[in-house]
């Protein structure tokens, strides 16, 4: 008999962090390997941020602090979701974790029951399905198709609501499409979910402040106000503040939702880094005049590299709304020959013989539940990914078929 849990045979490990741990394998033993499988930005934590984290140690905040977060973070917290996204909450209805993937995952665990549905639209990032089969739920994967901008239709979630559904995974600006839901969208996912008063909303949008061409980040909470009692709103200082390393995600939700957060956490990781909450408290009370250049630079980034995918040879490569990701189609390649001789019968196939042949790691759509794309995370230096670009252009043209 194994001494490993049996609910982790259904759970695969993360996708995204093989990808990455595999690119720096290759580079150890000297391989030309460009990693576009991270996604982090590759700018660093704003100055003023370090410099309030360094001087909290000096002030010797480094004790326990409340499970829920600190007072101070979670009066910012209430204020940034008032000003920034016309959200009105109170300290007890806002939880502070070791990141959003810690805040996703200890919802789930909180409110999940056996048997109960998680509606979650693909693409999707890879954790969500596999969170909820921790918690003995089950995901109902929708296609976002293409056609549609990667979005999930009101039709198609109105079709996957069952009596047995709990939650309804929202992820706008999305990873790994970088699809994001405008007012309009949002209004029509929420006169379904009106509907529908058994269904809860998990927004996920820890990419709000990324996006580009005039488009404007909305919380579903604020744009449905009919359903913003079964809205958990979660985020997190990872993307926008370039601190995924600093492990701080918080959201704001039902008090019943936020105490028995709590109620996990106090018996996990108990808090947030008592300094890096500090961080958090000057992250979202700042001026953050440096998102614009910096978006600029990823904007560029984004138009550059899928202008030249879209000329390559058997891929395709929509333009998205936000996040610093794209989810270009290898249908074109599918059934091709490696000049070796292997047949490309899948994204992951693609992504492995990409790898191989010309030491790009990308990640293959099938982890993110939709084929056959791969995903590229153009979070680093525009010459590496021009290089990128030319050697997948070089892989595709050696295929055969």
């Amino acid at each position: 008999m194994s001494i490993v849990a049996d609910r982790l045979l259904a759970v695969k490990p993360s996708p995204t962090l093989a990808v990455t741990q595999k690119a720096k394998e290759l580079k150890a033993q000297g391989v030309d390997v460009i990693d576009l499988g991270v996604g982090e930005p590759d700018f660093p934590t704003p100055k003023h941020i370090c410099d309030e984290a360094k001087a909290a140690l000096d002030r010797g905040e480094t004790k326990y602090v409340p499970v829920p977060g600190t007072p101070a973070f979670r009066k910012a917290i209430c204020d940034k979701l008032k000003r920034e996204n016309g959200l009105d909450y109170a300290p007890d209805q806002i939880t502070v974790n070791c990141g959003g993937k810690s805040t996703l995952f200890n919802a789930f665990m909180a409110t999940v029951n056996p048997g109960d549905e998680v509606i979650i639209p693909a693409p999707y990032w890879v954790s969500y399905p596999d969170m909820v089969r921790l918690a003995e739920g089950t995901p109902v994967i929708v296609a976002g198709k293409e056609e549609t901008g990667f979005k999930l239709t009101p039709e198609a979630l109105e079709a996957a609501i069952t009596p047995k559904t709990k939650w309804f995974v929202l992820n706008s600006p999305s990873n790994p499409s970088g699809a994001a839901y405008n007012e309009k969208e949002l209004r029509a996912l929420g006169e379904v979910l009106i509907r529908h008063p058994n269904v809860y909303v998990m927004s996920d949008e820890i990419y709000e402040h990324i996006v580009y061409d005039g488009f404007v980040s909305r919380s579903i909470a604020a744009v449905v106000p009919e359903i913003k009692d079964r809205v958990l709103t979660v985020n997190g200082l990872s993307k926008s503040f370039s601190m995924t390393g600093w492990r701080v995600g918080y959201a704001a939700g039902p008090a019943e939702i936020i105490k028995a957060i709590n109620k996990v956490q106090s018996q996990s990781t108990s808090h947030a880094v008592s300094f890096c909450q500090a961080a958090g408290v000057i992250a979202l009370n700042s001026p953050m005049d440096f998102l614009k250049e910096r978006n600029d630079i990823f904007r560029e980034r984004r138009d550059a590299v899928a202008k030249r995918l879209n000329e390559i040879e058997g891929i395709s490569c929509r333009v998205p709304e936000g996040a610093f990701y794209l989810y270009p189609s290898v249908k074109g390649c599918i059934g091709k020959k490696t000049p070796d001789g292997k047949e490309i019968k899948t994204d992951g196939d693609f992504v492995t013989a990409l790898l191989e042949a010309e030491g790009v790691a990308v990640v293959q759509g099938e982890a993110f539940g939709l084929s056959p794309y791969f995903r590229l995370s153009y979070a680093t230096s525009t010459e590496l990914l021009q290089k990128a670009c030319e050697r997948i252009a070089r892989f595709c043209a050696s295929l055969k078929g």
